[in-house]
């Protein structure tokens, strides 16, 4: 995480008012132990100063600037508030000072964050993410609209574990619509706290958790069909949205969606591969064949088309096997399908070799394969990688 930095010179505004006339006894006061640094005389001087004027914009002005050096960002931008209130005199010294607050501030932030992520001790980590969110909110509060702020916050937060205090940061990002991420990430929290109510459902029953984890899901389905129409090839927003669509029963939306942008001129791998996983989860698995292979024809290493070109093959040879053993028939035509799977374990493998979840996988194949040496070995391996 990268330091930001603007050239300012913040305090010479202070210091540098020197004009007496027309002031106040206690503006003209407060300004002098200001050029002496004597600020928290100055300070308690422009206090009584604003009580007996609260119209008084240089006051308020300049407490504002105190609270500043302070590092009161609340206080500060309450004073900068009355004093922009009352008249628009100091505008552009006030936008000097929260840019130049909002670029300490976020630099302070960094700082924690990437003292944070350099300790190897749970309670000292968590101190420096709280202190990273509080300077980062202290950016946020100088510059409201800027997205950056947000994106630590919620980065902070989700590295300490703590899901639920990331929504309203990641639903602030989305509301300002960007960027991308914001919307898979958040999407793929909604689904992730549904799923967690079908687990609870299935060990207690309960319809509450299932009507619960519903609700998780719809939220995730409107969020990410806003992203979608803000970024329609983002491929991660896209996935997110197909696994939403799936997780809510709604795969005949998916697949009607999915199918017209799919079958654009042009259409992009991101979306022809997210076609393809709706087609998978649907057991359409002819045409997701066909669309994962489009996929490969065009990046030959995706390994995500695959690994899900693999599964298609995998699910399709499971269905034919149980409905084999449900008919007592003696069709080993389900081999076929293992077999074709095999080779896309197997590449993916040489790209990124340390997947556990795919050597499994590849063990599976070769098990129902009768490759017990291969099989034994993947399994291995699979454990390796865990």
């Amino acid at each position: 995480m990268k330091k930001i930095l603007i050239s300012l010179s913040i305090l010479s505004m202070v210091l540098g008012i020197t004009a007496f006339e027309c002031a106040s006894a206690e503006l003209t006061g407060a300004k002098m132990y200001i050029n002496q640094k004597q600020y928290a005389k100055a300070k308690d001087i422009l206090l009584k100063e604003v009580q007996k004027n609260p119209k008084s914009d240089e006051g308020w002005f300049l407490l504002g600037g105190l609270y500043s050096e302070e590092g009161n960002i609340t206080e500060m931008l309450k004073s900068f508030d009355n004093s922009l209130a009352v008249s628009k005199k100091f505008e552009p010294q006030i936008l000097d000072y929260k840019k130049y607050t909002w670029q300490t501030s976020f630099n302070k932030g960094v700082s924690f964050f990437n003292n944070a992520i350099k300790t190897t001790k749970e309670d000292s980590m968590k101190i420096f993410f709280g202190k990273a969110i509080d300077q980062f909110n202290n950016s946020i509060a100088c510059e409201p609209d800027s997205t950056i702020g947000y994106e630590n916050v919620a980065a902070a937060y989700l590295n300490m574990g703590e899901t639920d205090s990331a929504i309203p940061v990641m639903e602030k990002l989305v509301a300002l619509g960007r960027p991308a991420f914001a919307f898979s990430r958040l999407g793929q929290i909604f689904l992730m706290k549904g799923s967690q109510k079908m687990d609870t459902f299935a060990a207690t029953k309960n319809a509450a958790d299932s009507t619960g984890a519903l609700e998780w899901y719809n939220k995730a389905v409107n969020v990410l069909e806003k992203g979608r129409t803000k970024f329609p090839t983002d491929s991660e927003i896209l996935l997110q949205l197909g696994n939403a669509y799936y997780s809510s029963n709604k795969l005949a939306v998916a697949m009607e969606s999915f199918k017209a942008l799919a079958e654009k001129p042009g259409a992009s791998k991101e979306v022809q591969y997210a076609y393809g996983v709706v087609l998978l989860k649907s057991k359409k698995y002819q045409e997701a064949v066909s669309i994962f292979e489009n996929v490969l024809k065009i990046d030959s290493e995706n390994l995500d088309a695959n690994y899900n070109l693999a599964a298609t093959f995998i699910s399709w040879g499971n269905d034919q096997r149980d409905e084999a053993i449900k008919k007592e028939s003696n069709d080993k035509v389900y081999l076929d399908k293992y077999r074709s799977a095999a080779p896309y374990l197997e590449k993916y493998l040489k790209i990124k070799p340390t997947e556990g979840r795919v050597w499994l996988s590849l063990g599976q194949v070769y098990a129902n394969l009768g490759e017990k040496d291969k099989a034994e070995e993947a399994f291995k391996k699979a454990e390796q990688y865990k």
